[in-house]
């Protein structure tokens, strides 16, 4: 397709590009790769700057993104939120006009509130001149579940139809963490037309518009969701296996009830019994931060089949890809 004809393109929910226009991505994201390890210069958007919203903290979103703008040949602004007027509570559309007068992107992580990231990166962009990018809200991450899709394709093939993926929460003590990236997994995977498996303890369910979309993606795709309440079932037989923690959608907004209620599941861990019912050469991914010793143990995210650290690296080249394209470096 004509590269051009994604310039100054929003990228909030992966739902909202065409496969054909994520297969562009990707093959960008390839591109851009290669040239990065063969140390070629791909100077897209020289002079051009990124402002970068965080209300949310960030080690791989923000590297990824300030690092590949500064490859790109621009220039990323990190935004903390609490820092702007933002915490003053000034208008989304405000906003976007200014920085869009300012620069040639808007980049934002807005995930800890259930319901309202979304909108408030839809209002952005609805005023905004420039493109905006989600770096994760409420309802995607589809920046990091684009790195997964690489990632796959570069360990099991380009045609990934019938691969089986084990899309499993784990427990963790730490935070209520978002659902954004299960959700992203369920709405994207399957238009490719891979298997998901979907599985969480009773409580622990999706968001069900997101869900609902994502059925719907999944019949177009020739993909699938299947859901399941047992993490093993989920496991047996997988050609991928992710497993990580999520909040408890009913609790969210009272954080120490949603930890003190995940207690219950504190075998949800993925370990080296529960790998061995996956397939002998199933790959183990993670988005990060994994924690420990309690999502899963050290034993898998550090063996052989743990293929997490190709999927940061590939956050980096997806941001690039996304960047480039929609802040006109191929226009």
């Amino acid at each position: 397709m004509d590269r051009k004809a994604l310039a100054g393109r929003d990228f909030i929910e992966s739902l909202d590009w065409p496969v054909e226009e994520i297969e562009e991505a990707l093959a960008v994201s390839a591109e851009l790769k290669e040239k990065f390890r063969r140390g070629e210069p791909h100077r897209l958007l020289p002079d051009k700057t990124l402002f970068m919203l965080f209300l949310d903290k960030s080690t791989r979103t923000r590297n990824a993104f300030e690092a590949g703008m500064t490859q790109l040949g621009g220039h990323a602004h990190y935004l903390d939120a609490e820092k702007t007027q933002v915490a003053h509570g000034e208008s989304p559309k405000d906003m976007g006009v200014i920085l869009s007068r300012y620069g040639h992107g808007i980049a934002i992580r807005h995930d800890l509130v259930p319901y309202e990231g979304n909108a408030y990166m839809r209002e952005v962009a609805r005023h905004a001149e420039a493109p905006v990018i989600n770096l994760q809200c409420d309802v995607d991450h589809p920046t990091q579940t684009l790195a997964d899709l690489m990632t796959m394709r570069e360990h099991r093939g380009e045609d990934l139809a019938g691969l089986r993926v084990a899309v499993s929460w784990a427990y963790a003590p730490s935070y209520a963490k978002p659902l954004s990236v299960p959700q992203g997994l369920c709405t994207l995977l399957p238009r490719f037309g891979i298997q998901v498996i979907l599985a969480h303890p009773p409580g622990w369910e999706l968001m069900p518009e997101v869900m609902a979309n994502a059925e719907q993606a999944a019949r177009d795709g020739g993909g699938s969701i299947s859901p399941t309440q047992d993490m093993d079932a989920a496991i047996e037989g997988a050609d991928v296996v992710y497993p990580k923690s999520w909040g408890n959608l009913d609790l969210f907004r009272d954080e120490q009830a949603a930890l003190a209620a995940s207690k219950r599941y504190r075998d949800w861990i993925c370990d080296a019994r529960r790998m061995s019912l996956a397939k002998p050469d199933a790959l183990y991914m993670h988005c990060l931060p994994a924690d420990r010793g309690n999502e899963v143990t050290d034993e898998v995210i550090d063996g052989p089949r743990s293929v997490i650290y190709d999927e940061a690296e590939n956050r980096l080249h997806t941001g690039k890809a996304l960047m480039a394209l929609t802040m006109g470096g191929y226009a």
